[in-house]
């Protein structure tokens, strides 16, 4: 796998009609302050929380919260200002310049921006779309070596959707228990499956295991940014003082917003919301790939708001999106930012009428893009 810069691609959105929404997101439309206090109540208490450093570690009844959320002690948990500084503070708490590393790819593109930036010598495990966007146990167990730091996952994934199964989770803790790996896993998108129940953590799976969660995309509240990191207690000591000196602390206010969405029936309301959303953006997207006549396909993914499309073009994915952009005036992310040529990211978890004329318009590109060649 070959991987091009992936800030490359984060523009600024150019809808003319400066929608806030833009397809280069990788969750649902968000969520309201009303989604979350219904209580007259409680929007007048919000009036009176003072704008004070939160606590380092997370107002304890957050991290009670997140704590059932995950399966764990409150003792475990970290919270972070996104799921995004958690993956780069767990992941320097681990990792020291030439360190070996296992990326299972594509996945979230930070996370091997961080172990690249540490100066970690990586090897790829490649998802492979014959297997639906599965990866083969014997290709991990090749690449974990007994000098081994880190091995890291998403799931469910960013950008395929795909969710491991168990067999791959078997293999996972085998080979970091094989070599006293850690296994660092991306969770952020659990809880955005499309049927079923909610993708289960791997926390608790193994001794060394670290479970990275956010606000952001199953609760659609990525304004809040909050974030958490699930670890046993000795390197959620070590990643807390590098939280500290970075951010100090989560927003006091946002912090008390993710501890009432977590609350039983309102975290319900938020996941039946972003499922509702999830499986109405799927069905058009799928409806939209079975109408291209073949110019798009699809890999139906099992959980998150995004769809990984593979086009039937001979130019890169680079190529493809700048076009989008330029021409279609439609933001997404290709797939050279994962590795995988050929492929787009489409988020699909947004206004029916807004996602309609976004692939309307990527039709039109490709369509040009095809009768130029």
């Amino acid at each position: 796998m070959t991987f091009t810069p992936f800030a490359l691609v984060e523009w600024q959105s150019r809808h003319e009609a400066s929608s806030e929404y833009s397809l280069a997101d990788s969750g649902c439309r968000p969520a309201r302050l009303a989604d979350v206090v219904t209580d007259p109540d409680e929007l007048e208490y919000l009036l009176t929380i003072e704008q004070n450093y939160g606590a380092i570690a997370g107002a304890d009844a957050l991290r009670e919260r997140i704590a059932e959320w995950q399966g764990a002690r409150a003792a475990d948990v970290l919270v972070t200002v996104g799921g995004t500084e958690a993956n780069a503070i767990v992941l320097d708490a681990l990792v020291a310049p030439g360190a070996h590393a296992v990326v299972v790819a594509p996945g979230y593109p930070q996370l091997l921006g961080c172990l690249l930036n540490r100066g970690a010598r990586v090897d790829i495990v490649a998802l492979d779309p014959e297997r639906g966007w599965h990866f083969h146990p014997e290709a991990l167990a090749r690449a974990v070596r007994p000098d081994t730091r880190v091995i890291v996952v998403t799931n469910p994934n960013n950008p395929t959707g795909a969710v491991l199964n168990g067999a791959e989770i078997d293999a996972l803790v085998a080979a970091a228990e094989r070599v006293g790996a850690w296994l660092v896993v991306d969770e952020v998108h659990r809880g955005t499956e499309l049927h079923g129940g909610v993708t289960p953590t791997l926390w608790g799976r193994c001794d060394r295991v670290a479970c990275v969660g956010s606000m952001s995309k199953a609760f659609g509240l990525p304004g809040l940014r909050v974030g958490w990191l699930v670890a046993p207690p000795e390197l959620r000591e070590r990643a807390e003082r590098r939280h500290e000196y970075a951010t100090i602390a989560t927003a006091k206010l946002s912090a008390h917003l993710a501890e009432r969405a977590l609350a039983a029936p309102v975290r319900q309301r938020l996941l039946d919301r972003t499922r509702a959303l999830v499986q109405a953006g799927r069905a058009t997207l799928r409806a939209w790939v079975d109408a291209s006549e073949g110019l798009v396909s699809l890999i139906d993914p099992q959980a998150t708001a995004v769809g990984f499309v593979r086009y039937r073009l001979g130019q890169g994915s680079l190529e493809v999106a700048d076009a989008l952009r330029t021409q279609g005036r439609v933001l997404l992310i290709p797939g050279a930012h994962f590795g995988v040529e050929h492929h787009l990211r489409i988020t699909h978890g947004i206004e029916p009428a807004y996602l309609a004329q976004a692939l309307q318009r990527i039709s039109s590109v490709l369509r040009g893009s095809s009768g130029s060649r």
